[in-house]
């Protein structure tokens, strides 16, 4: 659609354009209904088919059985920062932490609230330009889980490969590069991610979780933060947000119509490489934050020689249709967030008027 940008902003972030389309057909007649999705009931059987097949269809992109459980809760990968520790860290006990950017950061405040913690590894005293080797990894004696974040949108990186650690439960937020590469889903006993950066818009949080884990679920504390009872009530003990959780289960279809996760790695690495590229070949010019073995997909980060050519770049960028180009703040610089969602095109585009902004000012 010719008014439509290129929007790489960090989230909330861009969707399929194929499915906006198909969300805007059934908007005000949902399959029938005579409702929008926005207005039938939660009780529905309309409703709990798109809740039902969502859960299935997360499973079967991961390649998850029956031992696992998909929910589809509120408050942002931010609740689940405390749920986590109000569930699964007994008095006692030491939760591990990896730092690997601000929301590790924000994750391991969370639970210092509430129990004991470990800073098993940190890479804070480079910036976070990269993600910590397997041998700076030193965890507690017994860790009641280790907790890891997989892409870091602030600082541009990711891990390339994930740990594992006997029989720690291994917990990890995805918000940022969720389904976007295929990757071993048992190794994890908790995945959780704020649905706005890869998988629909916000207002729901997708919680996948191994059941031995729902049965660990304390008695004590919250309903609302009691995992086991929205599990057992298929994450309709309240209203859940309708409207999230219908978009979410359209970008599922959407992922599976376009082949996978192994497909959509390969798109993704693709797109990565117009862009890193462009800032590999000019060093002088691009300076990429994060280290090339830690490299994100999803978020490439990068500053230019001043903050004066910083501003301009977003403004001449914002102005040739390419938005959401400013680095965050705690960072600086430029930021393109290139979630599954980002065509091929976009990524051209960009790298383009990179190349010749570089020409015009270098």
């Amino acid at each position: 659609m010719s008014d439509r940008i290129f929007n790489f902003n960090a989230g909330p972030a861009v969707l399929p354009l194929e499915v906006l389309q198909e969300a805007q057909a059934d908007f005000l007649n949902y399959k029938g209904t005579g409702m929008s999705i926005t207005e039938i009931s939660h009780r529905s059987k309309a409703y709990e088919e798109v809740n039902t097949q969502a859960e299935a269809d997360t499973k079967e992109l991961l390649g998850l059985g029956d031992d696992y459980r998909v929910l589809f809760l509120q408050g942002g990968a931010s609740t689940q920062f405390a749920a986590i520790p109000m569930n699964f860290l007994p008095q006692g006990a030491t939760a591990d932490y990896i730092l690997t950017g601000s929301w590790s950061e924000k994750a391991l405040k969370e639970a210092q609230l509430l129990g004991n913690t470990h800073v098993a590894a940190t890479t804070a005293d480079g910036n976070y330009k990269r993600i910590p080797k397997m041998e700076e990894i030193k965890l507690s004696e017994k860790p009641a889980y280790v907790h890891l974040t997989s892409n870091n949108t602030i600082y541009g990186t990711e891990w390339q490969q994930f740990p594992t650690f006997g029989d720690a439960p291994l917990i990890a937020d995805m918000s940022s590069d969720m389904l976007s590469r295929p990757f071993d889903a048992t190794k994890f006993a908790m995945i959780y991610a704020g649905a706005q950066k890869n998988l629909g818009p916000a207002g729901v949080t997708l919680v996948i979780l191994r059941q031995d884990m729902i049965e660990r679920c304390p008695k004590n504390i919250p309903t609302m933060l009691r995992y086991d009872i929205h599990a057992k009530k298929d994450s309709l003990y309240n209203t859940p947000p309708a409207f999230s959780v219908y978009m979410v289960h359209l970008v599922l279809k959407w992922l599976k119509k376009n082949g996978g996760l192994t497909a959509m790695a390969e798109r993704n690495q693709a797109k990565a490489k117009l862009v890193y590229d462009v800032i590999d070949a000019a060093p002088g010019f691009f300076s990429g934050h994060a280290d090339k073995d830690s490299r994100s997909l999803m978020n490439v980060t990068f500053r230019l020689p001043s903050e004066d050519l910083e501003k301009q770049f977003v403004a001449e960028a914002t102005a040739a249709g390419l938005g959401g180009l400013k680095g965050h703040r705690s960072v600086g610089g430029l930021r393109a967030s290139i979630y599954n969602a980002m065509p091929q095109a976009g990524c051209q585009a960009l790298a383009d008027f990179m190349k010749e902004f570089q020409r015009k000012n270098g």
